[in-house]
């Protein structure tokens, strides 16, 4: 089993990016997991056409210790197991400490023996590394953990900050960051801001998403590329990518 943490600041398209590659892996013939640590709530949408998933916590609050690894999650697109942390009631609460706790749920069901998935993504929000956010950072957790970024200023300046708690982290001997995946927007520079980031970081950069009208036309109508537009190279994109990533040690 494969375990990857995917990081990335808000509206990167990281949500896209993973669900993508979880859709397109499931196609291969591999049992994917994914869990979305947002507490949005959206990561898998594109999974299950669109359709809302009732997180984890959502359901937490209301049976408490009736709560069974079942209701935790759904399959999706290609079998794909789906699973939403979810987040504090708005107001109350830290968001971090409620992905954190949605963790710890499906680690007491044992959810890695129960449904014994090949690839497990964590599709986590990595504006603030913090908490809870960062708890697939943990050995326990995720084997590899990879950043989406694009040329802009605001995701690469989420990524560097991802690179210096995963120095942080690597320092008390969890992982350290294993790669770039680039999602690119099309700004002006943007290969060479992306290299300049890789080289800040000192990771390479795994992947290359060009910027592509289908993978938004899929995503506004609630669909992964895979099962909008199957014939379409950016399916092959996607696989590629996760392919490459799964393999690496």
């Amino acid at each position: 089993m494969k375990r990857i943490a995917i990081y990335g600041k808000g509206g990167i398209g990281k949500s896209t990016t993973v669900s993508n590659m979880s859709a397109a892996l499931a196609g291969k013939g591999y049992t994917v997991m994914q869990i979305g640590c947002d507490p949005k709530a959206d990561s898998t949408i594109s999974l299950r056409q669109g359709h809302e998933l009732t997180p984890v916590l959502d359901t937490y609050r209301d049976k408490i210790k009736d709560i069974q690894l079942e209701d935790m999650y759904t399959i999706g697109y290609n079998g794909v197991i789906c699973v939403e942390a979810g987040g504090p009631t708005p107001g109350i609460g830290c968001a971090g400490r409620g992905v954190a706790k949605a963790l710890d749920l499906l680690k007491q069901k044992n959810f890695e023996k129960v449904l014994c998935p090949d690839v497990v993504f964590y599709d986590v929000l990595g504006d603030v590394v913090c908490g809870g956010f960062s708890m697939p950072l943990r050995k326990n957790y995720a084997d590899n953990i990879y950043v989406i970024s694009s040329g802009e200023q605001m995701a690469i300046y989420a990524a560097m900050n991802l690179g210096l708690a995963m120095e942080n982290f690597k320092r008390r001997g969890h992982n350290g960051l294993s790669g770039i995946i680039a999602n690119k927007r099309n700004v002006n520079g943007e290969d060479e801001k992306l290299r300049t980031l890789s080289e800040d970081l000192e990771c390479p950069i795994v992947g290359t998403i060009e910027h592509s009208m289908v993978v938004k036309r899929a995503s506004d109508d609630g669909l992964t590329v895979a099962e909008a537009y199957s014939d379409d190279p950016m399916v092959d994109v996607y696989t590629k990518i996760a392919l490459d990533i799964i393999n690496r040690d």
